[in-house]
């Protein structure tokens, strides 16, 4: 069922103001426009229901783009070497763009999904599944539902650095990483940061998605980059080097319903490994009822194995479904992801908060005990 022209306007516009304006003027300043233009905002209405968010449509005209390296519109984009920011002709160049391109445009929007991979996202995941391994004291396997093309299934191969205020910096992972990640963390009122091990023994990766991305393909990968942000050209430099530094340690991935294939991707991981699954903006893809549905997957599988769940979310699509009654926390209070860390027992979750933090990972507030 494809979007309505009312519901991608208001996706557009909320995503400019909310989304887009600290971090990204070119995205933000397109959306704006795009809000207030029918013809363009019509082109995501190709894709239904909660896939047609505004970065999609910006991914195929991205996407598009790095086809025609000399288009002029390529002066805005730095991930296309562009230098300029946004000006009086940003607009009028891109809006032409992709209406003269309606066709490819449509056919992108409709049959391809956001799919970012975000790896710096690994900074925040990383204290909670480490939490999870001392807990065990051993190894686990990891499960990423919506995994796209599993890069951050190796979390435990990358190395971390955290920026603390006042300037002190806490490390942890291998001290010899192909990918580093910095992330500028505070401390919430009586919170204390853990400590990090060097080394968390992972014994199985496995990803679920109803698409998964073949990051060693050069057309799937280059989908991947238009996915990314243009003007954070760091975060295409950073995916390519988490896919070259994946072939070496290749995750298994499933393709399948992240609610209805979820007990068969989880079986991928033997029974005796402790199991931690992780998700990152994941949910907002589902519906309220999959939502539930995917924690009742949770806890049905949990009923059988030693299992926890490590949601980096907006509140109000991942904990408020385990921990209701904390709307302060909501991406629509905070702007931030809330990190939060479920286990099951006998059927009933428990769910701790543990962090929120900016939604590319770049920035945190640890806020546990």
């Amino acid at each position: 069922m494809t979007s309505s022209l009312d519901t991608v306007r208001e996706r557009l516009r909320r995503f400019a103001e909310y989304e887009a304006a600290d971090s990204s003027p070119l995205y933000s300043h397109l959306a704006a426009e795009a809000a207030g233009d029918d013809d363009v905002a019509r082109l995501l209405t190709a894709a239904s229901g909660n896939d047609a968010h505004p970065t999609l449509l910006l991914a195929a005209a991205h996407r598009l783009l790095q086809s025609e390296p000399i288009h002029p519109l390529t002066r805005y984009y730095p991930s296309l070497g562009g230098l300029d920011g946004p000006d009086e002709q940003t607009w009028s160049l891109f809006r032409e763009f992709v209406l003269d391109r309606a066709k490819a445009m449509r056919e992108l929007v409709g049959t391809r999904f956001t799919q970012t991979n975000e790896v710096r996202r690994a900074a925040v995941l990383y204290p909670a599944v480490a939490s999870v391994a001392k807990r065990v004291r051993g190894a686990v396997g990891l499960l990423e539902v919506g995994c796209s093309a599993g890069l951050l299934l190796g979390m435990d191969t990358f190395s971390y650095r955290y920026l603390c205020d006042g300037g002190e910096q806490i490390t942890a992972g291998p001290a010899k990483a192909a990918v580093g990640l910095h992330c500028a963390l505070a401390t919430g009122p009586e919170a204390v940061f853990p400590a990090l091990p060097r080394k968390v023994t992972v014994s199985a990766r496995v990803g679920l998605d109803r698409s998964p991305v073949d990051a060693s393909d050069e057309e799937e990968l280059a989908w991947l980059e238009a996915c990314v942000w243009a003007d954070q050209p760091d975060r295409i430099r950073l995916l390519r080097t988490a896919a070259a530094a994946q072939r070496r340690k290749p995750p298994e991935l499933v393709a399948g319903d992240a609610v209805d294939d979820f007990a068969t991707a989880a079986a991928r991981v033997p029974d005796e490994v402790p199991l931690v699954v992780f998700t990152s903006f994941a949910l907002p893809y589902l519906s309220a009822t999959r939502r539930d549905d995917f924690v009742a997957a949770l806890r049905e599988v949990a009923s059988r194995r030693r299992l926890w769940w490590v949601a980096m979310e907006d509140y109000a699509a991942g904990l408020r479904h385990v921990l209701p009654g904390r709307d302060e926390l909501s991406y629509a209070v905070t702007g931030r992801a809330t990190l939060g860390l479920v286990s099951f027992e006998n059927g009933q979750a428990s769910a701790e908060v543990k962090a929120q933090a900016v939604p590319h990972g770049q920035r945190m507030t640890w806020l546990a005990s």
